[in-house]
């Protein structure tokens, strides 16, 4: 048996929900990055008897799209699914169903899931520093609790059920882009590291807005600083999602 974590984490919140639910486990857990550009998950051999845990973040009460299709290039061979689902202090609405729906379309046997609040990528004041000391605790928990269920579980047929309707809900994006300023030095380093490659290689301050899913990873890593949101736009998203957002959210297992 292995153990696998096909993670989708451009600014990290979903990666950390992912080692403290992994904490307490014994296995070496093999991460495949799935916000990687160049990830297939092609050569990925997987088996009946391994644990994959699949991980994402919720964009928009929906999975994303990048992610879905490079695990669809997966082949799950009834492995074993851990669905874990991020989201920023909002919800995560259709996420967890659409991410089991297209592990089950790859050939993984969804046997658990997680959604867990992480700091918002995009309005960092909701979520703020989660998942926290209280966050890792539970997460671990709810990692010892699926290792058990897992080695404990006789399979009767019966589907995991988590939360979510049909249709998905939709989701068109959201209108904030990431802008450069002058202190772009062209190091391409956002080109180089953004999931969907909407940013120019040749020329990293430009950015393809309509290819770009808001995803924020360009922000987080440019050493210059020098990408960021039109500050009015912010503040606006910011006031129209208070009441959804600033009353802490809990984190969710279900088995």
């Amino acid at each position: 048996m292995s153990c696998y974590a096909m993670i989708f984490s451009p600014c990290g919140g979903t990666e950390r929900i992912v080692h403290a639910f992994c904490k307490e486990w014994k296995e070496e857990v093999i991460e495949i990055d799935l916000s990687n550009p160049d990830c297939t998950g092609k050569n990925t051999p997987l088996c009946e008897e391994d644990i994959c845990i699949i991980a994402m973040p919720s964009y928009g009460g929906r999975a994303p799209e990048a992610a879905l299709q490079r695990l669809q290039a997966i082949q799950g061979n009834h492995a074993a699914a851990i669905l874990i689902c991020s989201y920023g202090n909002r919800a995560y609405e259709d996420t967890l169903l659409e991410m089991k729906e297209s592990a089950q379309a790859c050939g993984f046997v969804c046997r658990a899931a997680v959604a867990a609040v992480a700091e918002h990528s995009i309005m960092h004041v909701y979520g703020t520093a989660r998942p926290d000391a209280q966050d890792q605790k539970e997460l671990a928990a709810f990692g010892c609790a699926v290792k058990e269920h897992l080695k404990n579980e006789i399979d009767s047929g019966t589907q995991l059920f988590v939360p979510g309707n049909h249709p998905y809900k939709s989701y068109g994006g959201v209108p904030l882009k990431p802008l450069t300023d002058k202190r772009c030095t062209s190091c391409g380093l956002c080109a180089a590291k953004c999931p969907v490659q909407a940013i120019s290689k040749e020329h990293p301050n430009k950015t393809d807005t309509d290819t770009c899913i808001s995803c924020m990873r360009c922000i987080a890593i440019c050493p210059m600083h020098a990408r960021s949101l039109q500050k009015l736009l912010l503040a606006a998203s910011v006031k129209k999602l208070k009441k959804a957002c600033e009353t802490r959210k809990n984190n969710d297992l279900f088995l």
